[in-house]
C-alpha cells in the first residue's frame, strides 16, 4: 500500500527512482512470462536499479547447451548483482539455485510447484477488497493440479483462521493430495466438488485458473462448456465477491464478465508491480 501511494505522486516516483542506484538485478526466465517478468523488472526500475537477463533462458541461454541452473548462478555471482529473479520450468529450480547462490534468489515461479510473489499479490487483492484474510470463502476453480498460483494461495490461506476453501474441477485436474494434506494440519476447512453453482454461494472470493497444457502430455482437455465462468454465472455469486484470475486467461472467463464490478484481475495484476517493489526494498535492505 505504501508503494502504491508513493508512486501516485510526481514527487514520490522521483523519490523512489534514486532510492538504489547502482544496484542491479537479474532476470533468469527459463519459462515465458509477461506480467511476472515485466512486472519484477518495472519494480527494479522505479527503485532507480538496473536490470539484466533473459526472458527465454531455455533457448537463448547456455541452459540450450546443457548447462544447469546451479552453473549459471555461479556464474552470474561473479557480476556483482543484489538479487536474482528465476522462474523454472521444473519444480524446485528456485531451490536448486539459492543453494549456491551468494545473492537473493526470488522465486517467479518454479514448474507446477509453488508462485510465492503470486500469492502475496493475491492476498493483497483480497485484504485490499474485504479488508482481512480469514473468515473467507474461497472458491478455486479450473485447472487446480497444475496451477502453482492456486498452490501458494492455498499455503497462505492456510495461515488464517476460520477460511473454506471449496475446489471446482473435474476429478483428473483437481487439487493434489500434498495441498489438501497441509489444509489439513492447518485445521482449514475445504471440499471439494463439481457444481459450479453450488461453489459460487456465499462466495467472497472466486479464483479461476486456465489450463495448464504445458505440462500435458497427452491431449487430455477440460470439458467444453464447462468450468467456464460467464455472464450468467455472475447470476450465482452475491454482489461482494471478487473474482481473480492469476492470467493469462484463456476462454474460462468469457469477455463480457471483464466490466462486472466484481472482476479484479486486471487491478489484480497491477497490485504484482507495488508488492515486487516492496519485496525489493526488503531486499536491499538486508530484511529477508
Amino acid at each position: 500500500a505504501r508503494m502504491k501511494k508513493t508512486l501516485a505522486t510526481a514527487g514520490g516516483r522521483e523519490k523512489l527512482a534514486k532510492k538504489y542506484p547502482g544496484r542491479q538485478v537479474a532476470t533468469l526466465f527459463y519459462q515465458p512470462s509477461t506480467r511476472t517478468r515485466l512486472s519484477f523488472e518495472t519494480a527494479a526500475l522505479k527503485l532507480g536499479m538496473g536490470v539484466v537477463g533473459t526472458e527465454a533462458a531455455m533457448a537463448f541461454s547456455s541452459a540450450a547447451k546443457g548447462e544447469t541452473i546451479e552453473d549459471t548462478v555461479r556464474v552470474l555471482n561473479q557480476y556483482q548483482l543484489d538479487a536474482i529473479v528465476i522462474r523454472y520450468h521444473e519444480v524446485g529450480g528456485a531451490k536448486r539455485a539459492a543453494a549456491v547462490s551468494s545473492v537473493p534468489i526470488i522465486n517467479a515461479g518454479d514448474g507446477p510447484g509453488e508462485h510465492p510473489t503470486q500469492s502475496l499479490l493475491d492476498a493483497y487483492t483480497i485484504k485490499a477488497s474485504h479488508g482481512r484474510l480469514s473468515g473467507l470463502k474461497v472458491v478455486m476453480g479450473g485447472d487446480l493440479k497444475f496451477s502453482r498460483t492456486v498452490r501458494s494461495l492455498c499455503y497462505v490461506l492456510s495461515k488464517y483462521k476460520d477460511n473454506h476453501i471449496v475446489f471446482v474441477s473435474i476429478p483428473d485436474f483437481q487439487i493434489p493430495k500434498d495441498v489438501t494434506d497441509n489444509l489439513k494440519r492447518t485445521d482449514t476447512s475445504f471440499e471439494l466438488t463439481t457444481d459450479m453453482s453450488k461453489a459460487f454461494a456465499d462466495a467472497d472470493v472466486v479464483y479461476w485458473t486456465r489450463l495448464q497444457k504445458e505440462y500435458l502430455k497427452d491431449a487430455k482437455q477440460l470439458p467444453k462448456g464447462g468450468l467456464v465462468i460467464d455472464k450468467q454465472s455472475l447470476k450465482l455469486m452475491p454482489k461482494h465477491t471478487i473474482i481473480m484470475h492469476p492470467l493469462p486467461r484463456v476462454d474460462e472467463i468469457t469477455t463480457d464478465v471483464d466490466s462486472d464490478h466484481r472482476a479484479k484481475y486486471f487491478e489484480q495484476a497491477g497490485n504484482g508491480l507495488y508488492i515486487r517493489m516492496a519485496l525489493f526494498d526488503r531486499i536491499m535492505n538486508g530484511r529477508t
